[in-house]
C-alpha cells in the first residue's frame, strides 16, 4: 500500500490535540479551557473532511510518518471504520467539553484551579490517544496509544479526589496494567516471529503456528481486560459509576471502543482465517454471557450510575456477537454482521454518553442517585429524564433508533447464517434492557405528594447536551442503510 492524497489529515488529527495539550499546560490559567474549546470544531471539521475523502475514494487514506514506508517507518491508515469512529469521537468529546464548562470553568481573574487545569489538559490527551488508536497501523504504536488512553482516563476519573474514586480507579489501573503486559508480550512474540508489527505486512505473513497462537491469545486476553468483557468486567462498574459525569461518559462511551477496534484489526486483518474461525465462537459466547449477566445485575442495582455502568458491561457483549457471524459467513451476510457490529459500537457510544451525562444531572439535582427515591426527577430535570429515556430506546433496540438497526442487522445475520442461538441472546438482552430502563423512568416520572425542589440549580445547557447525544443515538437509525456502507470500506 502507498501513501495517498489527504494523508496529512491523519497526522493533524493526532498532532493538533497534542499541541493544544502542550500549549494549555504551559500557559495554564484559563488557556487550557479556551484552547480545548477552540480545537473541538477544528477536530470535527478534520474528521468530516477525512470521512468525505474516504467515501469519495472508496478506499482507505494512508500516510507514512516522515515519508518512510513500513517496516522502516510508521503508517497511519483511515479506513471506513476508523473514519466513522473519528467522527463519533469528535462529536462526543466536543459535546462533553461543552457539558463540562459548568463544572470545570475557570472564572475571569480567578486563580488557576488544579481540577480545571487537569480536566482540559487530560481531555485533549484522551482525544489525541483515541485518534491515534483508531488510525494506528502498527501494533506497537497502538499499544502506546492505549497506554496514553488509560492514563488519561484514570486522571479524569479521579478529578474529584474522593477516596472511593481512588480505590475504584486503582482496580482499573491494575486490570489495565495486566492487560498491557499481556498485549506487549504478544507483540514481542509476533515481532520475534515475523520481524515487523505493521498490520498489513503481518497479515501477509501470519501463520497458524504455536508462536502466533500464543501471541494472539495473550493480546486478546489483555484487550478483553481493558474492555471489561465478562468475566474480566470486575473493575468497570465501580470505576465508571464513581467518576465525575463527564469522565464517566468518556470512559463508557469512547475509551472501551479503542480496544475493541484494535481487537477487530488483530483478528480480521492479521490472524489467519483458521484461527479466527476457532476463536470467534468463544468470543461470542463471552459476549452473550456479558449481555445476560450485565443486564440481570443492572436490573438489581439500587443506584442509578451503577445501573448505567452494568448496562455498559451488557452492551459491550453485543460487540462480540459479530465475530462468528462475520467469520462463518460470506458476502451480504458477513457485510450485514460487520455493519451491525460497527453501528452497535457507534450508537452505544452516543447513547451511553448521553445516559451518564443525564444520570449526573439527575443525581446532582436530587442530591442522590438512589433509584427508589427518584420520584419527581422528571419535574426538576425533565430534559435529562427525556435524554435517559431516548438513550434507553437505543440500548433496547426499539425502532427507529441506531441501536435497533445495529441489533436488527446482527439478528438477521444470525438467522441467515444458521446461527439462530445468537438471535435469542439479542432478543433476551433487549427485553432485560427494557426492564431496567423502565424501572428508572417509572421512578423518575412518579409524582411526589409534597413539592420538590432541586438540591442545586439544574444547568439547562448540560441537559441540552445530554439530550442532543441521545437524539443522535436515535437518529442514527433513520439514516438509509447504504450510508453505513462506509464502515465496509477497507475491511
Amino acid at each position: 500500500m502507498e501513501a495517498t492524497a489527504g494523508g496529512f489529515l491523519l497526522v493533524l488529527l493526532v498532532v493538533v490535540p497534542v499541541t493544544g495539550l502542550l500549549l494549555g499546560f504551559a500557559l495554564g490559567g484559563r488557556a487550557p479551557e479556551r484552547i480545548a474549546l477552540w480545537l473541538m470544531p477544528v477536530g470535527l471539521a478534520m474528521a468530516l473532511v477525512l470521512l468525505a475523502g474516504v467515501l469519495h475514494a472508496k478506499a482507505p487514506v494512508v500516510a507514512f510518518v516522515g515519508g518512510w514506508a513500513p517496516p522502516l517507518g510508521l503508517a497511519l491508515r483511515a479506513d471506513g471504520l476508523a473514519a466513522a469512529m473519528l467522527l463519533t469521537t469528535a462529536l462526543i468529546i466536543g459535546a462533553i467539553a461543552y457539558f463540562a464548562r459548568a463544572d470545570y470553568r475557570t472564572p475571569l481573574h480567578a486563580p488557576e484551579a488544579r481540577a480545571s487545569l487537569a480536566f482540559w489538559c487530560f481531555l485533549l490527551a484522551l482525544w489525541a490517544a483515541l485518534n491515534a488508536a483508531f488510525l494506528g497501523g502498527d501494533l506497537f504504536n497502538l499499544f502506546v496509544a492505549l497506554e496514553m488512553l488509560t492514563f488519561g482516563a484514570l486522571a479524569l476519573a479521579c478529578l474529584d479526589g474522593k477516596a472511593t474514586q481512588f480505590k475504584a480507579e486503582l482496580r482499573y489501573l491494575l486490570f489495565a496494567l495486566i492487560g498491557s503486559v499481556l498485549y506487549l508480550l504478544g507483540t514481542a512474540l509476533l515481532y520475534g516471529a515475523y520481524g515487523t508489527l505493521d498490520i498489513l505486512l503481518l497479515a501477509r505473513a501470519a501463520r497458524a503456528d504455536a508462536a502466533t497462537i500464543v501471541a494472539a491469545s495473550l493480546m486478546t486476553v489483555g484487550l478483553l481486560g481493558k474492555m471489561a468483557l465478562f468475566p474480566l468486567h470486575l473493575w468497570l462498574p465501580a470505576a465508571h459509576a464513581g467518576a465525575p459525569p463527564a469522565a464517566s461518559a468518556l470512559l463508557s462511551g469512547l475509551v472501551v471502543k479503542a480496544s475493541y477496534v484494535l481487537l477487530l484489526r488483530l483478528w480480521f486483518w492479521v490472524m489467519p482465517a483458521a484461527l479466527l474461525l476457532a476463536v470467534a465462537p468463544i468470543l461470542a459466547l463471552l459476549g452473550a454471557a456479558a449481555i445476560l449477566f450485565g443486564s440481570l445485575v443492572a436490573l438489581r442495582q439500587a443506584r442509578l450510575k451503577l445501573l448505567v455502568a452494568y448496562s455498559t458491561v451488557a452492551q459491550i457483549g453485543y460487540l462480540f456477537l459479530m465475530f462468528p457471524l462475520v467469520a462463518g459467513s460470506a458476502g451480504e451476510i458477513a457485510e450485514r454482521a460487520w455493519t451491525g457490529g460497527a453501528l452497535q459500537a457507534i450508537s452505544h457510544a452516543f447513547a451511553k454518553a448521553a445516559m451518564f451525562l443525564a444520570a449526573g444531572v439527575i443525581a446532582r439535582a436530587m442530591g442522590h442517585d438512589r433509584i427508589a427515591e427518584l420520584q419527581g426527577a422528571a419535574r426538576i430535570a425533565p430534559l435529562s429524564v427525556l435524554a435517559f429515556g431516548l438513550a434507553g430506546l437505543s440500548l433496547m433496540g426499539i425502532p427507529p433508533s441506531g441501536g435497533f438497526t445495529a441489533k436488527w442487522l446482527l439478528l438477521q445475520a444470525a438467522l441467515d447464517s444458521g446461527q439462530w442461538w445468537w438471535a435469542l441472546v439479542i432478543v433476551a438482552g433487549g427485553l432485560l434492557t427494557g426492564g431496567y430502563v423502565f424501572r428508572v423512568l417509572s421512578a423518575a416520572m412518579r409524582a411526589r405528594a409534597a413539592p420538590i425542589f432541586p438540591m442545586v440549580p439544574v444547568d439547562l445547557a448540560q441537559e441540552r447536551v445530554a439530550l442532543g447525544l441521545a437524539v443522535i443515538s436515535v437518529l442514527l437509525g433513520l439514516l438509509p442503510l447504504g450510508a453505513f456502507g462506509l464502515v465496509l470500506i477497507g475491511r
